[in-house]
């Protein structure tokens, strides 16, 4: 080698080079040694990298930006500790199935002794990540292309683990590196005999439903569904996760399940048919099987077989993909000349859009001491710009921003409840703010939430970005005090002194309100229409008597 010669690039060069040239934007992490080579390397071939304060905030960023931007989310971070960190937020994108990468670091193999060394695989098995390695230098970039393009076609995370004695060693091939990973899969459709049973199903159907879920929302299944409800004049609903799919459409009726709306309740009960696409059809979505008649039929299309029939007994079904499926079968029933107006009338497009949670009345509990959650949810709506994102953690306050909340599309909308795991949804706006940067975030949380996500306030006003975060304050972890408490049980454990959140805000550099009544929350009006960048955090004091109706709804159930 000359003198002049340029040493061959390390393992961990060529992974962060093959993950940068796979179109990569934006990455985030924390750094430690066993990734802050590969993480460079990332930043070195054009991919930004937001570092957060703890790798539990980190992961849940870009699973918030692999929601949004339809992208996969990156995340780096050390081996054992900078891993077990994550395990959380993992295990919420795992069950959302969100995809992501995440690069972690891992203790050589003959380190039997080292402090780093669990077992990463099985770790990451147990929460229902998968898990990929760089197995050598001539291997690298092949390994690192591999593990990418399974996130993508397994609709997971995945983590590539990097052995730091591996790490430093120079690459052999890096051929790999500018090499395609091959055209995408085929997408699976039913053969034709099925189709056609089905398609006989729902031409029988006079009432039919059609719920979709997070499936269909990663197929991009939205004009495909409609065209078919239009065929058999059926309604269209959403679960949860899914919220915004159908926004605009005059026969959608919003969630179904525990957030679903009175009239909407009322439509799914009646149904005669249901088609699940996407969507599990779990408890929630079916309010405990409420939502579901005895004699409604129903059918279900996934792509993953095993998804078939988990919750519901179905009478039918397709394996496949959603948007292909579905187009399929509307394709089938097209060729039979079918169409119905089923429950389509302008009279009942006039009453869906009349009886929205917004129109619905509520004896107003709030005094000069506390907001009514439902007021605060109503005033958000009618104050923040109709092309927002919604981020939501999970507890008693998730159900009022996704009754009251309305967003223009499902990628507007981050349902970090995969899990049920309280403290995500700043991590999870954060991330989203990030990939849709031009738009208002909303970070919609209880303060139990808050509390366990405060450092990362400090990312969010580093970062610039402009967020509302709107806290749920109750004093309490809610759902317990109003789960536990009728019932005669000691709640005291789960309630805590009043505490001043806007104070905590601006000490960590973003400007805090606290809000009691309706009009403290002009200060929105003047953050929105302002130029000013940076979060602003509202400490909403929600009257703790107010239980919401979702959460009443669960507990009878």
């Amino acid at each position: 080698m000359s003198a002049t010669s340029e040493p061959p690039p390390s393992v961990a060069d060529v992974v962060g080079a093959t993950i940068a040239a796979h179109g990569v934007r934006d990455a985030f992490g924390v750094i430690g040694s066993g990734n802050l080579v590969v993480t460079n390397a990332l930043r070195r071939g054009g991919v930004r990298f937001h570092h957060a304060r703890h790798e539990g905030g980190a992961i849940c960023m870009a699973d918030g930006y692999a929601r949004v931007s339809g992208e996969i989310g990156i995340c780096s971070v050390h081996q054992g500790p900078g891993l077990t960190n994550t395990l959380t937020g993992l295990t919420e994108a795992a069950k959302s199935r969100t995809p992501l990468l995440v690069l972690a670091g891992e203790a050589p193999a003959a380190a039997r002794a080292s402090n780093f060394r669990i077992d990463q695989d099985g770790l990451v098995a147990s929460v229902g990540a998968g898990s990929d390695r760089i197995y050598e230098p001539a291997t690298a970039a092949g390994d690192a292309a591999r593990a990418f393009r399974r996130a993508t076609l397994e609709r997971r995370p995945i983590v590539l683990m990097l052995p730091i004695d591996v790490q430093p060693r120079p690459a052999i091939d890096v051929a790999p590196l500018l090499r395609q990973t091959g055209p995408d899969a085929g997408t699976t459709v039913p053969t034709a005999p099925a189709l056609a049973a089905v398609a006989e199903l729902l031409r029988a159907a006079s009432r039919p439903a059609i719920i979709a879920g997070r499936g269909a929302v990663l197929a991009g299944a939205r004009d495909q569904i409609e065209r078919l409800a239009e065929l058999i004049g059926a309604l269209l609903a959403t679960s949860a996760p899914a919220k915004g799919l159908f926004a605009g459409l005059p026969y959608a009726i919003g969630i179904s399940g525990g957030f679903a709306s009175p009239l909407a309740a009322e439509l799914l009960s009646a149904a005669d048919l249901v088609l699940l696409v996407g969507a599990s059809g779990n408890q929630w979505t079916t309010r405990h099987g409420t939502l579901v008649g005895e004699r409604t039929r129903v059918v279900q299309i996934d792509c993953e077989p095993d998804a078939i029939g988990r919750h519901l007994q179905v009478e039918a079904a397709l394996v496949g993909d959603a948007a292909a499926t579905v187009g399929a079968l509307a394709d089938e029933i097209g060729r039979r000349g079918h169409r119905a107006t089923g429950v389509r009338t302008p009279e009942l497009a006039g009453r869906i859009a009349a009886r929205r949670w917004i129109d619905e009345s509520y004896a107003d509990a709030s005094d000069d001491r506390w907001i009514d959650p439902r007021t605060l949810s109503i005033e958000l709506e009618r104050r923040l710009p109709a092309n927002r994102q919604v981020a939501l953690d999970s507890g008693h306050a998730v159900g009022y921003p996704a009754m009251y909340l309305s967003v223009t599309g499902p990628r507007a909308w981050v349902f970090g409840n995969g899990f049920q795991a309280v403290g995500l949804g700043l991590g999870l706006a954060i991330g989203a703010a990030i990939a849709q940067p031009e738009l208002v975030t909303v970070a919609a949380l209880g303060d139990g939430g808050a509390f366990m996500a405060l450092a990362e306030l400090e990312t969010a006003v580093r970062l610039g970005l402009r967020l509302l975060v709107v806290i749920y304050d109750d004093s309490a972890y809610g759902a317990e005090v109003h789960h536990f408490g009728p019932l005669g049980h000691d709640v005291d454990a789960v309630r805590f002194p009043d505490a001043d959140l806007a104070a905590i805000a601006r000490a960590a550099g973003a400007r805090g309100e606290i809000v009691r009544r309706a009009s403290d929350l002009a200060v929105i009006d003047e953050w929105v229409s302002s130029s000013a960048t940076g979060p602003l955090v509202l400490d909403a004091k929600v009257n703790p008597n107010v239980c919401a109706e979702w959460l009443a709804e669960a507990f009878r159930s």
